[in-house]
């Protein structure tokens, strides 16, 4: 595995729960507190503390410091990798689609008349 694929696994992994994907979509909208993050979810401290480290971990949220004030902030960057990576396997499945329908196509047009029973 390499380096890349690590950070893949992180953001993929990063990504698969959905409050954590939510807390995205607000860091999406500007810096937040942790209060801030917290305040929609009927969770703990400790809970939101725990998707903040894992979406950490991946990259994808950072963390500053002004005075007393200690901003999450998103960083889209690293979501480029699981982009790149879909993009790339979305064009695979697209052109192998494509040539499973020219193959239906030419044995349609190379057997019009006989009718396929359902299975």
């Amino acid at each position: 595995m390499t380096m890349v694929d690590d950070e893949l696994s992180l953001t993929f992994a990063a990504l698969a729960d959905p409050t954590r994907r939510a807390m995205l979509a607000r860091l999406a909208e500007g810096d937040r507190t942790v209060n801030e993050l917290r305040a929609p979810f009927d969770l703990t401290q400790q809970a939101i503390s725990k998707h903040l480290k894992v979406l950490e971990r991946a990259g994808l949220v950072s963390r500053g410091r002004s005075a007393q004030y200690r901003p999450c902030h998103l960083e889209p960057e690293r979501l480029d990798g699981a982009v790149d990576w879909i993009a790339r396997h979305r064009r695979v499945w697209t052109e192998r689609f494509d040539q499973l329908d020219e193959h239906l196509e030419a044995l349609r047009r190379s057997n019009p008349t006989k009718e396929h029973p359902p299975t």
